[in-house]
């Protein structure tokens, strides 16, 4: 709950925050701009219907909408389970995490703390330094930090500026503080090794290039998220896959994935 006490003071907040005017958002949710200033201002306390209609126009977060319920003296609408209790939705991140294989692929949540990761990314975290390692295991931090990935990072500047983007944009989207923090760590790391150009002329998007024993690894990637959720975890959850971008890239992944076994395990 914000100092002011009530719902409407969170509803103003996420209103602000996508810079829409209470007229705008008064006609696209169906109610007048009197009664959304009333509740706006504490005059008037929202039903649970009115804050669904607000917060799906406003695209509030589903934990951030449990905030405003609670500051309405509602229940909160949106339970909170673990990634193990998710029934089909754990099962459908298990199966892009291996159907994947043998290109890497990582879920996260909203901070990019792993999840979970399939063995092809595993190759690729498993020599971060214990600092790094986790628990949680922060991808942003892995990849950026002087001791991570960044110093194997190719055009590490051009992928850093591009990274630092996204936390940006996913910042301004959530407005989660943990995230805003995180963000400010980042920024404060040195610039990872490597060129600043502009890549190669033909590039349809900017690939991690890594550098590896014997050449260069290239991917682009995808995030998927799940459509519609009403499971504040789930809602949070990303899955990152990476794909080849180049032949030799394929073939050495193909090649890693026959050989590598993770630490612990005895080869078979």
């Amino acid at each position: 709950m914000t100092s002011d006490g009530h719902a409407g003071a969170l509803v103003r907040r996420w209103r602000t925050r996508r810079h829409r005017s209470q007229l705008d958002v008064a006609v696209s949710a169906g109610i007048s701009t009197r009664h959304l200033s009333y509740v706006e201002t504490g005059r008037s306390t929202p039903s649970r219907a009115m804050i669904e209609r607000i917060c799906d126009e406003l695209d509030v977060p589903l934990r951030d909408r449990n905030e405003i319920y609670l500051a309405a003296g509602l229940a909160p609408a949106h339970r909170e389970r673990p990634l193990t209790d998710l029934g089909p939705a754990r099962a459908a991140v298990d199966a892009v995490l291996a159907g994947h294989e043998p290109n890497p692929a990582v879920a996260v949540n909203v901070r990019w703390d792993v999840l979970a990761a399939n063995r092809a990314m595993q190759r690729f975290l498993a020599d971060l330094p214990p600092a790094l390692a986790g628990p949680p295991l922060n991808v942003l931090r892995a990849t950026l930090h002087p001791e991570g990935l960044a110093r194997r990072l190719r055009d590490g500047a051009r992928w850093r500026a591009g990274l630092l983007r996204r936390v940006r944009r996913q910042h301004e989207r959530v407005g989660d503080p943990a995230l805003a923090e995180l963000l400010a760590e980042l920024e404060s790391y040195p610039p990872p090794p490597g060129g600043d150009g502009d890549g190669a002329a033909d590039d349809i998007a900017v690939p991690l290039r890594l550098a590896v024993d014997g050449g260069e690894l290239s991917f682009l990637y995808t995030v998927t998220v799940f459509g519609s959720p009403r499971d504040v975890t789930l809602d949070e959850i990303a899955v990152e896959t990476f794909f080849p971008a180049d032949d030799a890239t394929r073939e050495a992944l193909a090649a890693l994935a026959g050989r590598w076994v993770p630490a612990g395990q005895a080869p078979t």
